[in-house]
Protein backbone atom coordinates (compact mmCIF):
# COMPACT_ATOMS: atom_id res chain seq x y z
CA UNK A 1 0.00 0.00 0.00
CA UNK A 2 3.01 2.52 0.84
CA UNK A 3 4.83 1.71 -2.45
CA UNK A 4 1.36 2.82 -4.08
CA UNK A 5 0.44 5.96 -2.63
CA UNK A 6 4.05 7.07 -2.11
CA UNK A 7 4.56 6.50 -5.98
CA UNK A 8 2.13 8.67 -7.29
CA UNK A 9 3.89 11.47 -4.89
CA UNK A 10 7.12 10.76 -6.20
CA UNK A 11 6.04 11.05 -10.21
CA UNK A 12 6.87 14.60 -9.97
CA UNK A 13 10.35 13.48 -9.96
CA UNK A 14 10.35 11.87 -12.86
CA UNK A 15 8.43 14.66 -14.51
CA UNK A 16 10.27 17.66 -12.94
CA UNK A 17 13.22 15.94 -15.49
CA UNK A 18 10.56 16.16 -18.61
CA UNK A 19 9.34 19.92 -17.76
CA UNK A 20 12.88 21.70 -18.05
CA UNK A 21 12.19 20.97 -22.29
CA UNK A 22 8.34 20.98 -22.38
CA UNK A 23 8.33 24.60 -22.92
CA UNK A 24 9.98 23.76 -26.58
CA UNK A 25 6.96 21.06 -27.35
CA UNK A 26 4.08 23.24 -26.91
CA UNK A 27 3.10 26.02 -28.39
CA UNK A 28 3.53 29.39 -26.51
CA UNK A 29 -0.38 29.93 -26.85
CA UNK A 30 -0.87 26.93 -24.81
CA UNK A 31 0.74 28.22 -22.13
CA UNK A 32 -2.24 30.32 -20.60
CA UNK A 33 -2.03 28.11 -17.58
CA UNK A 34 -2.74 30.37 -14.94
CA UNK A 35 -6.81 29.88 -14.71
CA UNK A 36 -6.22 25.82 -15.03
CA UNK A 37 -7.43 23.84 -12.01
CA UNK A 38 -4.54 22.78 -9.85
CA UNK A 39 -4.47 19.16 -8.34
CA UNK A 40 -4.54 18.29 -4.82
CA UNK A 41 -2.51 15.67 -3.29
CA UNK A 42 -4.22 12.69 -1.10
CA UNK A 43 -1.99 12.26 1.91
CA UNK A 44 -3.57 10.77 5.45
CA UNK A 45 -6.82 10.12 4.09
CA UNK A 46 -7.16 13.92 2.83
CA UNK A 47 -6.65 16.16 0.15
CA UNK A 48 -4.21 18.70 0.66
CA UNK A 49 -2.73 21.68 -1.30
CA UNK A 50 0.78 21.20 -2.07
CA UNK A 51 3.21 23.75 -1.09
CA UNK A 52 5.89 23.28 -3.82
CA UNK A 53 6.63 25.94 -6.14
CA UNK A 54 7.29 23.44 -9.32
CA UNK A 55 3.92 22.53 -11.50
CA UNK A 56 3.54 20.86 -14.24
CA UNK A 57 0.77 21.98 -17.00
CA UNK A 58 -1.33 19.17 -18.21
CA UNK A 59 -2.67 19.74 -21.81
CA UNK A 60 -5.23 18.24 -23.67
CA UNK A 61 -3.45 16.55 -26.62
CA UNK A 62 -6.24 16.85 -29.28
CA UNK A 63 -5.96 20.93 -28.83
CA UNK A 64 -2.62 21.61 -26.37
CA UNK A 65 -4.63 23.44 -24.28
CA UNK A 66 -4.16 23.65 -20.44
CA UNK A 67 -6.56 21.89 -19.05
CA UNK A 68 -5.27 21.43 -15.42
CA UNK A 69 -1.83 22.00 -12.96
CA UNK A 70 -0.05 18.87 -11.41
CA UNK A 71 2.48 19.69 -7.93
CA UNK A 72 5.67 18.72 -7.74
CA UNK A 73 5.57 17.52 -4.56
CA UNK A 74 8.26 18.57 -2.56
CA UNK A 75 10.22 16.29 0.04
CA UNK A 76 8.24 17.09 3.11
CA UNK A 77 4.98 15.82 1.20
CA UNK A 78 6.52 12.49 0.19
CA UNK A 79 7.88 11.89 3.35
CA UNK A 80 3.93 12.26 4.87
CA UNK A 81 2.42 10.12 2.27
CA UNK A 82 5.15 7.27 2.84
CA UNK A 83 4.76 7.52 6.65
CA UNK A 84 1.16 7.58 6.02
CA UNK A 85 0.91 4.64 4.42
CA UNK A 86 3.24 2.73 6.97
CA UNK A 87 0.94 3.46 9.70
CA UNK A 88 -1.52 1.95 7.85
CA UNK A 89 0.07 -1.00 6.92
CA UNK A 90 -0.12 -2.44 10.07
CA UNK A 91 -3.73 -2.13 10.54
CA UNK A 92 -4.30 -2.97 7.22
CA UNK A 93 -2.14 -5.96 7.60
CA UNK A 94 -4.55 -7.39 10.68
CA UNK A 95 -7.65 -6.66 8.69
CA UNK A 96 -9.69 -9.75 7.90
CA UNK A 97 -10.22 -10.78 4.17
CA UNK A 98 -13.39 -10.50 4.07
CA UNK A 99 -13.12 -7.06 5.61
CA UNK A 100 -10.57 -6.09 2.96
CA UNK A 101 -13.02 -7.26 0.03
CA UNK A 102 -15.72 -4.89 1.50
CA UNK A 103 -13.51 -2.24 0.81
CA UNK A 104 -12.30 -2.73 -2.65
CA UNK A 105 -16.18 -4.20 -4.03
CA UNK A 106 -17.09 -0.35 -2.58
CA UNK A 107 -14.00 0.61 -3.95
CA UNK A 108 -15.42 -1.29 -7.19
CA UNK A 109 -18.76 -0.03 -7.05
CA UNK A 110 -17.68 3.89 -6.80
CA UNK A 111 -15.65 3.88 -9.94
CA UNK A 112 -19.08 1.84 -11.67
CA UNK A 113 -21.08 4.80 -10.90
CA UNK A 114 -18.39 7.36 -11.67
CA UNK A 115 -17.35 5.24 -15.29
CA UNK A 116 -18.33 7.94 -17.49
CA UNK A 117 -16.88 11.01 -15.58
CA UNK A 118 -13.87 8.84 -15.29
CA UNK A 119 -13.29 8.25 -19.02
CA UNK A 120 -14.09 11.66 -19.65
CA UNK A 121 -11.13 12.75 -17.72
CA UNK A 122 -8.89 10.38 -18.88
CA UNK A 123 -9.48 10.75 -22.98
CA UNK A 124 -9.22 14.69 -22.00
CA UNK A 125 -5.54 13.77 -20.43
CA UNK A 126 -4.51 11.30 -22.67
CA UNK A 127 -6.63 11.68 -26.05
CA UNK A 128 -7.96 7.96 -26.25
CA UNK A 129 -10.95 7.16 -27.70
CA UNK A 130 -13.88 7.38 -24.78
CA UNK A 131 -14.32 3.61 -25.57
CA UNK A 132 -10.90 2.71 -24.48
CA UNK A 133 -11.18 5.01 -22.21
CA UNK A 134 -13.74 3.36 -20.40
CA UNK A 135 -12.01 0.02 -20.71
CA UNK A 136 -8.97 1.45 -19.07
CA UNK A 137 -10.74 1.96 -15.55
CA UNK A 138 -11.50 -1.56 -15.29
CA UNK A 139 -7.78 -2.67 -16.77
CA UNK A 140 -6.21 -0.51 -14.09
CA UNK A 141 -3.84 2.08 -14.35
CA UNK A 142 -0.04 1.20 -13.60
CA UNK A 143 1.59 3.45 -10.69
CA UNK A 144 5.31 4.30 -11.66
CA UNK A 145 8.01 4.04 -8.99
CA UNK A 146 10.22 5.18 -6.04
CA UNK A 147 13.69 3.74 -5.73
CA UNK A 148 14.68 5.47 -2.54
CA UNK A 149 12.27 5.50 0.72
CA UNK A 150 13.51 3.03 3.33
CA UNK A 151 9.95 2.49 3.99
CA UNK A 152 9.10 1.53 0.12
CA UNK A 153 9.66 -2.22 -0.32
CA UNK A 154 8.44 -3.02 -3.75
CA UNK A 155 8.15 -1.15 -6.79
CA UNK A 156 5.69 -1.94 -9.53
CA UNK A 157 6.47 0.21 -13.32
CA UNK A 158 5.65 0.39 -16.29
CA UNK A 159 7.03 2.52 -19.05
CA UNK A 160 10.38 2.94 -20.89
CA UNK A 161 13.67 0.88 -21.31
CA UNK A 162 15.48 3.57 -20.26
CA UNK A 163 13.80 4.11 -17.01
CA UNK A 164 12.76 0.55 -16.30
CA UNK A 165 16.39 -0.62 -16.60
CA UNK A 166 17.71 2.26 -14.24
CA UNK A 167 14.58 2.05 -11.56
CA UNK A 168 15.49 -1.88 -11.75
CA UNK A 169 18.96 -1.72 -10.91
CA UNK A 170 18.43 1.08 -8.57
CA UNK A 171 15.35 -0.55 -6.43
CA UNK A 172 17.62 -3.66 -6.32
CA UNK A 173 20.36 -2.13 -4.49
CA UNK A 174 18.30 -0.91 -2.08
CA UNK A 175 17.09 -4.40 -1.59
CA UNK A 176 13.60 -3.40 -2.75
CA UNK A 177 11.23 -6.03 -4.91
CA UNK A 178 11.36 -4.70 -8.62
CA UNK A 179 9.03 -6.03 -11.57
CA UNK A 180 9.71 -3.51 -14.41
CA UNK A 181 7.91 -4.10 -17.95
CA UNK A 182 9.54 -2.43 -20.43
CA UNK A 183 9.27 -1.51 -24.25
CA UNK A 184 8.19 -3.90 -26.45
CA UNK A 185 7.86 -4.90 -30.76
CA UNK A 186 4.90 -7.45 -30.76
CA UNK A 187 4.97 -9.35 -33.58
CA UNK A 188 1.77 -10.61 -35.90
CA UNK A 189 2.47 -13.62 -38.16
CA UNK A 190 0.08 -14.02 -40.34
CA UNK A 191 0.16 -17.48 -42.04
CA UNK A 192 -1.48 -17.92 -45.61
CA UNK A 193 -4.25 -20.22 -44.21
CA UNK A 194 -5.46 -17.92 -41.64
CA UNK A 195 -9.61 -16.83 -41.86
CA UNK A 196 -8.69 -13.74 -43.65
CA UNK A 197 -11.39 -11.51 -42.50
CA UNK A 198 -10.92 -11.73 -39.10
CA UNK A 199 -7.04 -11.50 -39.32
CA UNK A 200 -7.36 -8.42 -41.66
CA UNK A 201 -9.49 -7.05 -38.70
CA UNK A 202 -7.47 -8.69 -36.04
CA UNK A 203 -4.28 -6.64 -37.14
CA UNK A 204 -6.00 -3.49 -37.95
CA UNK A 205 -7.17 -3.04 -34.32
CA UNK A 206 -4.24 -4.29 -32.33
CA UNK A 207 -1.81 -1.69 -34.66
CA UNK A 208 -4.08 1.49 -34.47
CA UNK A 209 -6.46 1.33 -31.16
CA UNK A 210 -5.29 3.71 -29.19
CA UNK A 211 -3.19 5.13 -31.60
CA UNK A 212 -0.84 3.00 -30.69
CA UNK A 213 0.33 3.84 -27.26
CA UNK A 214 -0.24 0.80 -25.34
CA UNK A 215 2.73 -1.55 -24.79
CA UNK A 216 0.60 -4.39 -25.99
CA UNK A 217 -0.04 -2.92 -29.14
CA UNK A 218 0.82 -5.44 -32.30
CA UNK A 219 3.29 -2.75 -34.06
CA UNK A 220 4.97 -5.52 -36.52
CA UNK A 221 3.12 -8.11 -38.81
CA UNK A 222 5.38 -11.10 -40.65
CA UNK A 223 3.25 -12.01 -43.92
CA UNK A 224 4.26 -15.84 -44.22
CA UNK A 225 3.91 -17.00 -47.95
CA UNK A 226 0.81 -16.41 -50.08
CA UNK A 227 -0.49 -14.16 -47.25
CA UNK A 228 1.91 -11.24 -48.34
CA UNK A 229 -0.65 -10.57 -51.07
CA UNK A 230 -3.46 -9.53 -48.11
CA UNK A 231 -1.53 -6.11 -48.09
CA UNK A 232 -3.53 -4.21 -50.20
CA UNK A 233 -6.69 -5.15 -48.38
CA UNK A 234 -5.03 -4.26 -45.08
CA UNK A 235 -4.22 -1.11 -45.97
CA UNK A 236 -7.65 -0.65 -47.58
CA UNK A 237 -9.20 -1.66 -43.92
CA UNK A 238 -6.67 0.78 -42.06
CA UNK A 239 -7.63 4.10 -44.53
CA UNK A 240 -11.77 3.46 -42.83
CA UNK A 241 -10.58 4.27 -39.65
CA UNK A 242 -11.95 7.42 -38.20
CA UNK A 243 -9.27 9.52 -36.47
CA UNK A 244 -10.85 12.28 -34.21
CA UNK A 245 -10.68 14.00 -30.47
CA UNK A 246 -11.84 11.44 -28.07
CA UNK A 247 -14.55 12.69 -27.25
CA UNK A 248 -16.33 12.62 -30.50
CA UNK A 249 -18.85 10.23 -31.68
CA UNK A 250 -17.30 7.05 -33.87
CA UNK A 251 -13.43 8.02 -33.45
CA UNK A 252 -11.68 5.21 -33.58
CA UNK A 253 -8.13 6.66 -32.94
CA UNK A 254 -7.18 10.06 -30.96
CA UNK A 255 -4.07 12.00 -30.87
CA UNK A 256 -0.94 11.02 -29.37
CA UNK A 257 -0.13 12.33 -26.17
CA UNK A 258 2.33 15.18 -26.70
CA UNK A 259 3.68 16.89 -29.95
CA UNK A 260 7.41 15.30 -28.85
CA UNK A 261 5.52 12.20 -29.23
CA UNK A 262 4.27 13.18 -32.69
CA UNK A 263 7.58 14.23 -33.47
CA UNK A 264 9.02 11.00 -32.28
CA UNK A 265 6.92 8.86 -34.31
CA UNK A 266 7.22 11.27 -37.72
CA UNK A 267 10.55 11.08 -37.33
CA UNK A 268 10.90 6.82 -37.34
CA UNK A 269 8.43 6.62 -40.29
CA UNK A 270 10.88 9.40 -42.32
CA UNK A 271 13.66 6.94 -41.35
CA UNK A 272 11.68 3.86 -42.79
CA UNK A 273 12.04 5.59 -46.25
CA UNK A 274 15.81 6.48 -45.89
CA UNK A 275 16.21 2.98 -45.29
CA UNK A 276 14.20 1.87 -48.05
CA UNK A 277 11.13 0.62 -46.87
CA UNK A 278 7.75 1.85 -48.46
CA UNK A 279 4.84 4.37 -47.02
CA UNK A 280 2.12 2.37 -48.29
CA UNK A 281 0.07 4.42 -45.90
CA UNK A 282 0.97 8.03 -44.62
CA UNK A 283 -0.98 9.21 -41.97
CA UNK A 284 1.91 12.48 -40.75
CA UNK A 285 -0.29 15.08 -42.79
CA UNK A 286 -3.83 14.28 -41.26
CA UNK A 287 -5.57 17.40 -40.22
CA UNK A 288 -8.47 17.26 -38.23
CA UNK A 289 -10.82 19.49 -38.37
CA UNK A 290 -11.84 22.00 -35.48
CA UNK A 291 -8.43 20.35 -33.64
CA UNK A 292 -5.86 21.71 -36.22
CA UNK A 293 -3.37 22.11 -33.10
CA UNK A 294 -4.06 18.31 -31.69
CA UNK A 295 -0.97 16.14 -32.02
CA UNK A 296 -3.02 13.84 -34.66
CA UNK A 297 -0.56 11.09 -36.77
CA UNK A 298 -3.12 9.13 -38.76
CA UNK A 299 -2.82 4.99 -39.76
CA UNK A 300 0.68 4.87 -41.29
CA UNK A 301 1.45 1.17 -42.82
CA UNK A 302 5.47 0.66 -43.73
CA UNK A 303 5.75 -2.44 -46.10
CA UNK A 304 9.07 -3.83 -47.50
CA UNK A 305 10.99 -3.25 -43.94
CA UNK A 306 14.06 -5.18 -42.78
CA UNK A 307 15.50 -6.54 -40.08
CA UNK A 308 17.93 -3.69 -39.80
CA UNK A 309 16.28 -0.83 -39.75
CA UNK A 310 15.75 1.98 -37.44
CA UNK A 311 11.59 1.97 -37.70
CA UNK A 312 11.62 -1.89 -36.72
CA UNK A 313 14.16 -2.00 -34.21
CA UNK A 314 12.82 0.85 -32.17
CA UNK A 315 9.05 0.85 -30.38
CA UNK A 316 7.44 3.66 -32.38
CA UNK A 317 4.81 3.97 -30.03
CA UNK A 318 2.48 5.19 -32.24
CA UNK A 319 -0.71 3.88 -34.96
CA UNK A 320 2.49 2.79 -36.98
CA UNK A 321 2.46 -0.86 -38.43
CA UNK A 322 5.64 -1.74 -39.93
CA UNK A 323 5.10 -5.22 -42.38
CA UNK A 324 7.92 -7.95 -43.10
CA UNK A 325 7.77 -10.74 -45.31
CA UNK A 326 8.85 -14.38 -44.78
CA UNK A 327 8.83 -16.99 -46.91
CA UNK A 328 8.30 -20.02 -43.99
CA UNK A 329 7.09 -20.31 -40.65
CA UNK A 330 10.76 -20.80 -39.31
CA UNK A 331 11.45 -17.86 -41.03
CA UNK A 332 9.39 -15.55 -39.33
CA UNK A 333 10.33 -17.37 -35.84
CA UNK A 334 13.90 -16.06 -36.46
CA UNK A 335 12.94 -12.89 -37.34
CA UNK A 336 10.67 -12.95 -34.01
CA UNK A 337 13.62 -14.65 -31.65
CA UNK A 338 15.82 -12.34 -32.95
CA UNK A 339 13.85 -9.23 -32.04
CA UNK A 340 15.35 -8.60 -28.27
CA UNK A 341 11.84 -7.90 -27.25
CA UNK A 342 9.75 -10.67 -25.66
CA UNK A 343 6.59 -8.74 -24.47
CA UNK A 344 3.84 -10.34 -26.59
CA UNK A 345 2.95 -11.95 -29.89
CA UNK A 346 0.32 -13.86 -32.29
CA UNK A 347 -0.06 -16.14 -34.51
CA UNK A 348 -3.05 -16.32 -37.02
CA UNK A 349 -3.21 -19.70 -38.65
CA UNK A 350 -6.51 -22.38 -38.91
CA UNK A 351 -3.78 -25.37 -38.62
CA UNK A 352 -3.31 -26.75 -35.43
CA UNK A 353 0.22 -28.24 -35.50
CA UNK A 354 1.47 -24.66 -36.78
CA UNK A 355 0.23 -22.97 -33.58
CA UNK A 356 1.84 -25.60 -31.39
CA UNK A 357 4.73 -25.50 -33.27
CA UNK A 358 5.18 -21.35 -33.37
CA UNK A 359 3.95 -21.21 -29.64
CA UNK A 360 6.94 -23.55 -27.91
CA UNK A 361 9.33 -21.97 -30.17
CA UNK A 362 8.81 -18.57 -30.02
CA UNK A 363 11.06 -16.89 -26.95
CA UNK A 364 8.22 -14.18 -26.22
CA UNK A 365 6.46 -13.93 -22.90
CA UNK A 366 3.03 -13.44 -23.97
CA UNK A 367 1.60 -15.63 -27.26
CA UNK A 368 -1.93 -15.74 -28.77
CA UNK A 369 -3.42 -18.00 -31.31
CA UNK A 370 -5.38 -15.91 -33.27
CA UNK A 371 -6.01 -13.25 -30.51
CA UNK A 372 -4.23 -10.39 -31.36
CA UNK A 373 -3.81 -9.14 -27.88
CA UNK A 374 -2.43 -11.90 -25.70
CA UNK A 375 -3.82 -10.37 -22.26
CA UNK A 376 -7.22 -9.14 -22.70
CA UNK A 377 -7.76 -8.77 -18.90
CA UNK A 378 -6.27 -8.62 -15.82
CA UNK A 379 -6.69 -11.84 -14.55
CA UNK A 380 -5.17 -13.51 -17.43
CA UNK A 381 -1.07 -13.66 -16.41
CA UNK A 382 0.84 -10.98 -17.70
CA UNK A 383 4.52 -12.53 -18.90
CA UNK A 384 6.78 -10.28 -20.63
CA UNK A 385 10.20 -11.60 -20.63
CA UNK A 386 13.50 -10.57 -22.29
CA UNK A 387 14.29 -7.13 -22.73
CA UNK A 388 10.32 -6.54 -22.16
CA UNK A 389 10.92 -7.10 -18.29
CA UNK A 390 13.02 -6.96 -15.34
CA UNK A 391 12.43 -9.07 -12.41
CA UNK A 392 11.57 -12.30 -11.07
CA UNK A 393 7.72 -12.25 -10.59
CA UNK A 394 5.22 -9.91 -13.29
CA UNK A 395 2.17 -8.75 -13.53
CA UNK A 396 -1.07 -9.87 -13.04
CA UNK A 397 -3.17 -13.44 -12.14
CA UNK A 398 -1.14 -15.15 -9.26
CA UNK A 399 2.27 -13.71 -9.98
CA UNK A 400 0.37 -10.45 -9.54
CA UNK A 401 -0.36 -11.22 -6.42
CA UNK A 402 2.82 -12.85 -5.55
CA UNK A 403 4.36 -9.62 -5.93
CA UNK A 404 2.74 -7.71 -3.41
CA UNK A 405 2.82 -10.91 -0.46
CA UNK A 406 5.49 -11.47 1.78
CA UNK A 407 5.96 -15.71 2.54
CA UNK A 408 5.84 -16.71 6.19
CA UNK A 409 6.66 -20.06 7.01
CA UNK A 410 6.02 -21.08 10.72
CA UNK A 411 7.06 -24.86 12.16
CA UNK A 412 5.28 -26.28 15.36
CA UNK A 413 5.39 -29.29 17.09
CA UNK A 414 3.68 -30.36 20.13
CA UNK A 415 4.14 -33.06 22.30
CA UNK A 416 2.97 -34.65 25.80
CA UNK A 417 4.21 -33.22 28.90
CA UNK A 418 5.97 -36.56 29.65
CA UNK A 419 7.66 -37.17 26.49
CA UNK A 420 11.17 -37.36 26.84
CA UNK A 421 14.25 -37.48 24.03
CA UNK A 422 17.12 -39.94 24.83
CA UNK A 423 19.46 -37.53 23.55
CA UNK A 424 19.62 -34.29 22.23
CA UNK A 425 18.66 -34.49 17.94
CA UNK A 426 22.17 -32.60 16.87
CA UNK A 427 20.77 -33.99 13.40
CA UNK A 428 18.62 -32.18 10.57
CA UNK A 429 15.88 -34.22 10.24
CA UNK A 430 15.36 -36.09 7.32
CA UNK A 431 12.67 -37.94 5.30
CA UNK A 432 11.84 -40.97 6.69
CA UNK A 433 13.73 -41.06 10.12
Amino acid sequence: MAAVVAAAAVRARILQVSSKVNSTWYPASCFSSSSAPTVKLFIDGKFVESKSDKWIDIHNPATNEVIGRVPQATKAEMDAAVASCKRAFTAWADTSVLSRQQVLLRYQQLIKENLKEIARLITLEQGKTLADAEGDVFRGLPVNFICDHPDIRAISFVGSNQAGEYIFERGSRHGKRVQANMGAKNHGVVMPDANKENTLNQLVGAAFGAAGQRCMALSTAILVGEAKKWLPELVERAKNLRVNAGDQPGADLGPLITPKAKERVCNLIDSGTKEGASILLDGRKIKVKGYENGNFVGPTIISNVKPNMTCYKEEIFGPVLVVLEADTLDEAIKIVNDNPYGNGTAIFTTNGATARKYSHLVDVGQVGVNVPIPVPLPMFSFTGSRSSFRGDTNFYGKQGIYFYTQLKTITSQWKEEDATLSSPAVVMPTMGR
